[in-house]
C-alpha cells in the first residue's frame, strides 16, 4: 500500500481555519474537520503522492514514531477515502 497513489477528488471544497481544515463533500453535503496535522496531510496531497512520500514528509516535519505515524496516516487517509474525499490508486 506505500506505493499507492493518493489523490483528492474534484467534488469538494476546503478551507483552512487558523491551521485546521474544513472540507465540505459537494456529494453529499457533510462537512469534516481536520485538526493541524491532518491538514498539513490535506495541504500535501493537492498534489498526488504516496503514502512512502507522505509518511517521509510528515516524520521530518513532526516528532513521532515512525509506526505510530503512519498507523494515524493510513486511518486518516481510509476515512477520508470512505467519505469520497480521496482515491487511492496504483
Amino acid at each position: 500500500m506505500g506505493d499507492q497513489l493518493i489523490k483528492v477528488t474534484d467534488d469538494q471544497i476546503c478551507c483552512d481555519l487558523d491551521g485546521e481544515a474544513v472540507i465540505l463533500s459537494l456529494k453529499t453535503g457533510t462537512y469534516y474537520g481536520l485538526d493541524q496535522v491532518g491538514a498539513r496531510v490535506w495541504a500535501l496531497i493537492q498534489e498526488p503522492k504516496t503514502i512512502t512520500d507522505l509518511l517521509h514528509i510528515l516524520l521530518s516535519e513532526f516528532d513521532v514514531d515512525s509506526a505510530r505515524c503512519e498507523q494515524d496516516l493510513r486511518l486518516l487517509l481510509r476515512n477520508l477515502n470512505k467519505a469520497g474525499l480521496v482515491e487511492i490508486g496504483t
